[in-house]
């Protein structure tokens, strides 16, 4: 009887509360006006990292603009909860739609992300007449934080690679009690929704994705060998190739930093503007787009945004314990995963690549939705929540 309800209460739902205490928001702002800063750097533009310039208004505004209580208080406001799964706690968001008949979404993160890259979809998905659509389109929305990352509790042993985590993300939906759901998610969270489609989740009727693991087996080596394009790509093709090549010739490093030695980066954990410009410099076309925003630009995020997302990062200590995820992977990023359940693809101008429709036909036989977006980047839920938002209803509208 005792193991019995051991069991019962490890696969129990808890309520969380989101809270962080004064001291440590004030401890924040102390270390970052305290923020020993390097040299300018020896160019005009971003080709060696965050520019000086960028780092010290960012700095600037941390410490005497920038309100977490905000950000707390949008937190506290959603169903927050914890459940252990594989010996580890879970944390996620839960919102069920007041809709009968509301489609279950399962929405995965990336790095360097959070459940804050979420946020904004919530109300539309859940509540859909009150953003512009209609009853028959609601989603009740569940938003993990994947281990070692915000709330979520940090791995102590090795395993939890994208496979393990899309495996605990059904046994997630199944614990909620839903036997009919889909998924959807962006870098880390498109290579973790591609799996549970590959691994064909108990429940899990189709997929969206809007960071495909889609590019031609052939082009991912030359790619990442530095070997010459294989031979018969069309201009497209080749166009996706060379912008390939150059985000593994300049932009992939810090992957491999984590990949190899995350235990390395004391700094991230000691600093917050050492964390700042780290997660920052994820992607050429992100860092533009960030170090425009804190040039005073209005652009899809803002300067709250970016901070909400950073602080949370700070706050739970998980700069280096988010970074170990890629230490555990065993797959290519931008690969086919084997996914034969129906699968949507929606693709952002700015995104790493551009997978063109006969990849994605190749790589998701049941490709039932693919479109592409005139604006948006990586972080698409973030960036352009309202046209991520119309891809979802418009993908899944055939699946209900």
């Amino acid at each position: 009887m005792t193991q019995t309800r051991t069991a019962i209460d490890q696969e129990a739902i808890r309520p969380f509360q989101v809270g962080f205490p004064e001291s440590e928001i004030v401890d924040l702002k102390r270390r970052v006006q305290a923020t020993r800063f390097p040299d300018k750097e020896t160019v005009d533009d971003i080709s060696q990292g965050p520019q000086l310039v960028t780092m010290n208004a960012l700095a600037e505004y941390w410490a005497t603009g920038y309100d977490w209580s905000k950000c707390e208080a949008t937190l506290k406001d959603l169903p927050n909860f914890i459940t252990e799964i594989d010996g580890l706690d879970i944390h996620f968001i839960h919102v069920r739609s007041k809709y009968e008949n509301a489609l279950p979404i399962i929405i995965t993160h990336g790095w360097p992300g959070s459940v804050i890259e979420q946020l904004k979809l919530v109300g539309p998905l859940t509540d859909p007449t009150a953003f512009g659509g209609t009853a028959e389109e609601a989603f009740d929305v569940v938003i993990p934080s994947m281990p070692g990352y915000g709330f979520s509790g940090k791995p102590t042993e090795q395993g939890w690679g994208p496979d393990h985590i899309a495996r605990a993300n059904a046994e997630l939906m199944k614990r909620l009690g839903y036997d009919r759901y889909v998924a959807s998610g962006g870098d880390w969270g498109g290579q973790i929704t591609d799996l549970m489609g590959a691994q064909e989740a108990e429940g899990l009727i189709a997929i969206h994705t809007n960071f495909p693991g889609a590019v031609r087996s052939d082009v991912a080596a030359a790619v990442q060998s530095g070997a010459p394009p294989p031979a018969g790509l069309d201009d497209e093709e080749t166009r996706l190739y060379d912008k390939l090549k150059e985000f593994f010739a300049t932009d992939v490093f810090y992957a491999y930093e984590m990949g190899t030695h995350p235990q390395a980066l004391y700094g991230i954990a000691d600093s917050p503007i050492g964390l700042a410009a780290w997660i920052l410099d994820h992607d050429a076309t992100s860092l533009a787009l960030i170090s425009r925003v804190f040039a005073g630009q209005t652009e899809g995020l803002t300067r709250d945004d970016i901070l909400d997302n950073i602080t949370l990062y700070w706050l739970t200590n998980t700069g280096v314990s988010s970074g170990r995820l890629y230490r555990e992977n065993k797959f290519g990023f931008f690969d086919q995963k084997g996914v034969k359940i129906p699968v949507a693809v929606s693709i952002f101008p700015d995104e790493l690549y551009e997978a063109p429709r006969s990849w994605a036909e190749a790589a998701y036989p049941k490709l039932f939705h693919y479109n592409k977006l005139p604006k948006g980047g990586h972080f698409a839920a973030w960036e352009q929540p309202e046209l991520l938002v119309s891809e979802l209803r418009t993908a899944f509208k055939t699946m209900r």
